[in-house]
C-alpha cells in the first residue's frame, strides 16, 4: 500500500521531501555540515566570557552582587553535560525525521539559548544564563553535532572517515572564529561606568564589607579599581552605571547562530535509494540491512566486558584534565602571568590564548588519530595518558617560578606544555572510535560510540568542579597568608574596615589578593600564579589513572563475541 503523503505544514522539512535527484553535486552537503559544526564548536570559547561576567555589576573590577568564577563555569559544564544528553536521544530520532528537522531544533536550541542567556546577563539571573547557554544551548550543539555526520557518511560511502572528519573539523576548529567575533562584540557595546576619582580624592565608607560613596547626596555602592584592573584607570567606579557588553554580545552571536545553522540545516539533501558515487555498491536512504558479521560484539553485550569500563574512564580522564582548563583558559592565563609579566600577558594576548587552544585541539584530532593507524590505539593512549600526565606536571613547575622570576622563559614553557595537552585532548575524541572497533569490531561501533561518549558528559561536570574548587580553596589560602603579613592599620586605612572582618570583605569583593598585594611588605611573593597548582597536580594523577586502566586492556574475551548472530539482534 502507497504511503500517504505528508500534508503538514513542516512536512517540506521531513526526510521524505528533502530526498535529493540522482545527478544532485554531492559536494554541496559538506559546506553546510562544516558551517554547522562551526559555529557549535564556538562553546569551546566559553572563557571568553568568564571575565566580564564576574564583573557584570561592577564593570571594572567584581562588585559584591557579582557572580563568581566557580559559579561561572557551571554554565559551561551544564552546556557540556546536554550535549551528552542531546545525543544520546537524538540518533533514533534523526534516522526518522531526517537531518533537516534536527539541524534545525539545532539551530533555534543554540541561537535562542544565546537570547534566552543574554535575558539572565540583564536581569542579572545566573539561573536563567544556565537555562538559556547550558540547557537550551547545550541539547542544540549535541543536535547539530549528530545532524550532518551519519547524511555525510551516506553521500561519501567511499570516502566514510574523510567525510566524519571535515564535519569534526569544523567543532574543533569553531572557537578560532568565534573568539575575534566575541571580543569584537564585547568592545562594540562595552560602556564604561560612572567615574567618580581617584580613591584618595573620594569620602568611601564601608558597610558589610561593601564600599559606599556619596553621589548627588545619595550613598551609592561602588568599586575600587586597582592599578592591576587593567580595564579601567584606578579609582572609584559606581556599581551598576557601566556595561560589559555581554548582553548585546550575546543577542548578536544568537541572531548569527540562528541564521548561519538554518541556512545550513536548509541545505542537507539526503542520497535517493539506491543511488551511488561511481561504481560503488548502492546506497539506500533507509536503515541498513540487519546483518551481523562473525567475531564482533554486539551492542547488548559491551556493558559486560571490563574493557567497556576501562575505555570510559580513560576518555573522561582525559577529557576532565583538558575541559577544566578550556572553561577558565583565559582567566587562568591572566591570573598566572598578568601580574608578572603585564606588558606580554594583556587581556588581548589572553584571548588569543583560547584561540590557540582551538587551534591545537584540531590539530591533536587529526595528528593523534593517524598515528594510531601505524602504532596501535593502546599505544596512542599511552601516549595521550603518559606525556599528558607529565606536561600537566610541568605547568606548576613554571607557574611557580614565574612567581619568583618573572621572566619570559616561564610562560613559553607554560604556553608548549598546554598546547601540547590540547592536541592530545583532541586525540583522544578522535581516536576511541577506532579503538572500540578494534575490541568490539565494526558492526555496533556507532552505538558503542554514543554511550561511551557519556565519558564527555561527565567530564563536563568533573574537570571544572575540581578546577573551581580548588582554585577557590587556594585562593581563599592565599588571602589569608596575605593578610596576616600585612600591616592592621595600613589595611584598615585602605578597606575602611579592621582586619577582624576579613571574611566578610572577602565575600563582598572588596578585599582580593591584588589589593592586599599593594600593601604587602616588600619582597612578597604574589600566590596569584599558583592558584591552579593544586588542580594541576589533581588533572596528572587522572591522567596516571587513565594510563593504569589502559595497561588493563585487553582482548574482549571470544564469549562475548557474536557467531552467526540471527539477524533480528543485530
Amino acid at each position: 500500500m502507497k504511503k500517504k503523503p505528508d500534508s503538514s505544514p513542516l512536512s517540506f522539512m521531513m526526510r521524505e521531501s528533502i530526498v535529493a535527484p540522482r545527478d544532485f553535486n554531492r559536494w554541496r552537503i559538506p559546506p553546510a555540515a562544516i558551517a554547522m559544526h562551526l559555529c557549535i564548536g564556538a562553546v569551546y570559547s566559553w572563557s571568553i566570557f568568564n571575565p566580564i561576567l564576574i564583573r557584570e555589576l561592577g564593570v571594572v573590577s567584581s562588585a559584591a552582587e557579582d557572580w563568581n568564577i566557580s559559579s561561572v563555569v557551571w554554565v559551561f559544564s551544564v552546556a557540556i553535560l546536554f550535549i551528552g544528553v542531546s545525543t544520546a536521544l537524538a540518533g533514533r530520532w534523526l534516522r526518522i525525521v531526517g537531518p533537516r528537522v534536527v539541524g534545525a531544533c539545532a539551530a533555534c536550541l543554540w541561537g535562542g539559548g544565546f537570547l534566552v542567556g543574554s535575558l539572565g546577563i540583564y536581569l542579572h539571573q545566573l539561573w536563567v544564563v544556565f537555562l538559556g547557554y547550558g540547557v537550551l544551548g547545550g541539547a542544540g550543539i549535541g543536535l547539530g553535532y549528530v545532524s550532518p555526520v551519519a547524511n555525510l557518511i551516506r553521500w561519501f560511502p567511499d570516502r566514510p572517515g574523510m567525510a566524519a572528519g571535515m564535519a569534526i573539523m569544523g567543532f574543533g576548529g569553531g572557537a578560532i572564529l568565534a573568539v575575534p567575533l566575541k571580543e569584537f562584540l564585547i568592545r562594540l557595546f562595552y560602556e564604561a561606568p560612572q567615574y567618580l576619582g581617584p580613591t584618595e580624592a573620594v569620602n568611601l565608607v564601608t558597610e558589610n564589607g561593601r564600599r559606599f560613596a556619596n553621589v548627588a547626596g545619595q550613598q551609592v555602592e561602588v568599586v575600587v579599581a586597582s592599578a592591576a584592573d587593567a580595564s579601567a584607570a584606578a579609582g572609584v567606579y559606581v556599581v551598576g552605571t557601566g556595561n560589559t557588553g555581554a548582553t548585546g554580545a550575546f543577542i548578536v552571536l544568537g541572531i548569527i547562530y540562528f541564521t548561519v545553522m538554518m541556512t545550513a540545516a536548509f541545505a542537507y539533501r539526503v542520497p535517493p535509494r539506491g543511488w551511488k558515487p561511481g561504481g560503488e555498491a548502492p546506497q539506500s536512504d533507509g536503515p541498513p540491512a540487519k546483518e551481523a558479521l562473525p567475531d564482533d560484539v554486539h551492542i547488548t553485550q559491551v556493558h559486560k566486558t571490563p574493557q567497556f569500563y576501562l575505555l570510559w574512564i580513560i576518555l573522561c580522564f582525559n577529557i576532565t584534565a583538558g575541559i577544566g582548563i578550556i572553561g577558565v583558559a583565559k582567566t587562568m592565563m591572566s591570573d598566572i602571568f598578568g601580574a608578572t609579566l603585564p606588558g606580554i600577558v594583556t587581556p588581548a594576548f589572553a584571548a588569543t590564548y583560547v584561540l590557540m587552544i582551538s587551534a591545537f585541539n584540531l590539530l591533536g584530532r587529526f595528528f593523534w588519530a593517524y598515528l594510531s593507524d601505524y602504532i596501535g590505539r593502546r599505544k596512542t593512549y599511552f601516549c595521550l595518558t603518559g606525556i599528558g600526565a607529565a606536561l600537566y606536571l610541568s605547568i606548576p613547575f613554571a607557574a611557580s617560578s614565574v612567581s619568583v622570576n618573572p621572566a619570559i622563559t616561564w610562560l613559553i614553557m607554560f604556553y608548549a606544555a598546554t598546547m601540547l595537552a590540547f592536541t592530545m585532548y583532541g586525540g583522544g575524541f578522535a581516536s576511541i572510535p577506532a579503538y572500540i572497533a578494534d575490541l568490539y569490531g565494526r558492526l555496533h561501533v556507532g552505538g558503542i560510540h554514543g554511550r561511551i561518549l557519556t565519558a564527555w558528559s561527565t567530564a563536563g561536570l568533573l574537570g571544572p568542579f575540581v578546577l573551581t574548587y580548588f582554585r577557590e580553596r587556594s585562593m581563599q589560602s592565599s588571602i589569608n597568608d596575605l593578610a596576616s603579613r600585612v600591616d592592621p592599620a595600613e589595611f584598615a586605612r585602605k578597606f575602611g574596615s579592621p582586619i577582624e572582618r576579613l571574611e566578610e570583605l572577602i565575600a563582598a569583593k572588596t578585599v582580593t589578593i591584588g589589593k592586599l598585594m599593594e600593601i604587602a611588605p616588600p619582597g612578597t611573593v604574589d600566590p596569584t600564579p599558583n592558584l591552579y597548582n593544586t588542580t594541576m597536580f589533581v588533572m596528572a594523577g587522572l591522567l596516571a589513572a587513565a594510563f593504569i586502566a589502559n595497561i588493563m586492556v585487553r582482548p574482549v574475551d571470544e564469549r562475548h563475541r557474536v557467531k552467526n548472530t540471527h539477524p533480528e539482534l543485530a
